[in-house]
């Protein structure tokens, strides 16, 4: 029995996109109000890799794929980098007075 096709369920893809987008967001937040733009283009590279499109690109092209719970643990470090470390809420601010 094959496992792939609840791996690609529209549920699973809407969530590999939406987290894609927030981490691509934190990245974006990083690399223009951030005191470390090298920091935010690291988080928009690893963003890229929730994106569906890309991951089957990175499939057909090498063979290898990403398994999900290495997106969960990549997508728990994303986020503890950028709240904990980065200090995300701090450069929302910044950001939001900036506008």
């Amino acid at each position: 029995m094959n496992n792939t096709s609840n791996l690609s369920s529209p549920f699973a893809n809407l969530v590999s996109w939406l987290f894609g987008f927030i981490a691509l967001a934190i990245g974006m937040v990083n690399i223009f109000w951030g005191n470390d733009p090298g920091f935010g283009i690291f988080i928009s590279l690893l963003a890229l890799v929730f994106f569906p499109p890309l991951t089957t690109f990175i499939k057909d092209k090498t063979g290898l794929s990403i398994h999900r719970v290495v997106k969960w643990v990549l997508a728990l470090f994303i986020l503890w980098a950028a709240i904990g470390v980065g200090e995300l809420f701090d450069k929302i601010d910044l950001m939001m007075n900036n506008l």
